[in-house]
């Protein structure tokens, strides 16, 4: 069964283009992952200082997403990449959950 992993940031507006730099190196590495079905991304103001940025993945599988996990972190390790670090220290917040399709 195919599995939806949605990550929604909120970025701080002075944190825009080095979250998106990085953005755009993830997402370019996860298309070519085995079980990536689809993605698309989302974004919208929300107040004056920060955005609302939220990513959606489908994946065949669970474990598709668990491999990938594994794939995108080795990659971080090569490039000496801390993302959590980068996070923190650009002030965004992360919240990560697995979906499955609705049936209705």
């Amino acid at each position: 069964m195919q599995k939806v992993l949605i990550d929604t940031f909120i970025v701080p507006k002075k944190s825009e283009l080095e979250f998106f730099n990085r953005v755009k190196v993830n997402r370019n590495l996860i298309k070519n992952l085995p079980g990536f079905i689809q993605d698309s991304a989302y974004i919208r103001e929300n107040g004056k200082d920060e955005i609302q940025f939220v990513t959606i993945a489908v994946w065949e599988n669970e474990e598709a997403i668990l491999n990938a996990k594994k794939e995108v972190l080795t990659s971080y390790q090569k490039e000496g990449f801390d993302m959590p670090g980068m996070l923190e220290r650009l002030g965004i917040s992360i919240e990560r959950e697995i979906f499955d399709p609705s049936k209705t």
